[in-house]
């Protein structure tokens, strides 16, 4: 199979684009491992095809690296700006992700305000949080978390009982920084690592934070650079609309491979 890939990063968070409009394209997991393998294919935190929509801009699939599926903020960003690219989209557009049907703006600044779904549900986990923005995420607060084991500790917590039934977590550890800032690293199920960020995670722990009294919009530091999540909390405080994420989204490479 010869196959023309697009390669984008979204704060570090990196991906394999595909142009599927026509169909033809279908990966087994096997497949995705060796695309998004670092060492013997491209080298990815996932993989992203774009296909068409009956009714939206496009479709966007999404695989994690080992083949599993989950909706991917940064990566919904990046599909954005790769839709753009194609001609799909102009400025504002809805398209289809496993969570349902998202919408996105492109900015000039090639920045992407993405509009999360409503959140409805925050969990108490002893002090720390359970909250699904679409994937599964505990965010635990911690300090110094530049030199937290984010891999060690998150890897217990991912495959802890707690979360065995529910097909693992995503893990984020959260440091409250000043003037409404939060630093975010990130364990991220199916990849099995640490990645740079993580898009869903980074609107979690912003979430997150507004439990100890951070307001929206709320500026998010990750590893691969800087983010900004608004949203709107109702009365209950742990149910939320209006929720956005907001960063770059850029292209890195293109290229051809023979799988």
């Amino acid at each position: 199979m010869k196959l023309h890939f697009y390669k984008y990063q979204a704060t570090g968070n990196d991906f394999i684009l595909i142009d599927n409009r026509t169909g033809e394209f279908s990966f087994t997991n096997d497949h995705i491992s060796k695309l998004c393998d670092r060492k013997f294919g491209i080298g990815a935190d996932g993989l992203i095809l774009i296909e068409k929509h009956p009714s939206l801009a496009f479709n966007m699939v999404y695989y994690n690296s080992d083949g599993s599926q989950s909706l991917c903020g940064n990566g919904s960003r990046a599909g954005m700006q790769f839709a753009s690219r194609l001609g799909m989209v102009n400025g504002k557009s809805s398209f289809h992700t496993i969570d349902g049907t998202l919408h996105a703006e492109l900015l000039p600044s090639g920045v992407i305000r993405l509009k999360m779904n409503d959140v409805s549900t925050v969990t108490f986990i002893g002090d720390d949080f359970f909250i699904n923005t679409g994937s599964p995420h505990v965010i635990r607060f911690v300090k110094e978390v530049q030199n937290y084991p984010v891999v060690e500790r998150g890897r217990k917590i991912r495959y802890g009982e707690s979360f065995e039934k529910r097909g693992g977590t995503n893990v984020n550890f959260v440091e409250l920084l000043s003037e409404n800032s939060i630093f975010v690293r990130t364990y991220e199920r199916g990849v099995e690592n640490e990645t740079l960020s993580c898009g869903t995670g980074v609107t979690a722990a912003a979430l997150a934070a507004s439990q100890k009294g951070y307001q929206s919009p709320v500026s998010v530091k990750t590893k691969g650079g800087d983010l900004t999540v608004e949203f709107k909390k109702d009365d209950s405080g742990t149910s939320f609309n209006d929720i956005y994420l907001i960063g770059p989204a850029k292209m890195v490479f293109e290229g051809d491979l023979e799988l």
